[in-house]
């Protein structure tokens, strides 16, 4: 898939922005019950079916690029993606 320049420049500006978290973080925000935040699972939509985290939402990679405007207003959200 080819990206248009636009966005590919958006990418490497917020690339140092991005940083990697291990399991116990994300437990800790789910037990806390955070509202501060969105658990995005980007795994393919077979990979959802058969089980997911709670309280995540589905956003194939195939698709996250075009949806996540409308899934998330709020720019200043905080996001943790996970995969297979």
């Amino acid at each position: 898939m080819q990206h248009q320049d636009n966005f590919l420049a958006l990418v490497e500006e917020y690339r140092p922005h991005v940083k990697e978290v291990d399991v116990t973080y994300v437990n800790n925000k789910l037990h806390n019950q955070d509202k501060n935040w969105l658990l995005i699972d980007v795994r393919e939509d077979y990979e959802w079916q058969h089980g997911h985290l709670p309280q995540a939402i589905h956003l194939a990679r195939g698709i996250i690029e075009r949806d996540i405007e409308k899934t998330v207003s709020d720019k200043n959200t905080e996001i943790v993606l996970y995969c297979g």
